[in-house]
């Protein structure tokens, strides 16, 4: 699929939507002084060109406290990114996996109850068939999400 063309207002609604996607489509007609139909129309037609791909739920830090949360960057051998994936995938603590250049050929960022359990899961994916090597960088704070 194409990437979707965006103009101002789109690029506006989405802002908007990524500081708080439960805004009322009315607030953010408002917001953006159109119509609520126009609003709600430009809605579905991001989401029908995948610019909008779901939404969720963000826990801030201060509930997830007692989580030790780190990243952890993986290089692969040669084409073996596919069966990774699919197998982080299915591992609950990997929260987010980018797919990066430079020394490392993924990022997963992790969040585990323990450093005893992080250990542990830093091992179950250096483990895995196809990881070379892992190198983790424990999260000390976040100072800016969006």
């Amino acid at each position: 699929m194409t990437t979707p063309a965006l103009d101002e207002t789109d690029r506006d609604l989405l802002a908007l939507l990524r500081e708080n996607a439960r805004l009322p489509t009315a607030e953010l007609a408002r917001r953006l002084k159109l119509s609520r139909t126009t609003v709600q129309s430009r809605i579905e037609r991001l989401e029908r060109q995948r610019a909008i791909t779901g939404y969720t739920v963000v826990v801030p830090d201060e509930l997830e406290a007692s989580l030790v949360r780190a990243h952890v960057m993986i290089t692969l051998a040669p084409r073996r990114s596919g069966v990774i994936e699919a197998t982080l995938r299915k591992i609950a603590e990997v929260r987010v996996l980018h797919s990066v250049s430079g020394p490392f050929d993924l990022i997963a960022i992790v969040a585990a109850r323990s450093i005893g359990e992080l250990d542990a899961l830093i091992d179950r994916i250096g483990e895995l068939d196809g990881v070379e090597r892992t190198t983790s960088a424990i999260v000390l704070s976040t100072r800016i999400q969006r």
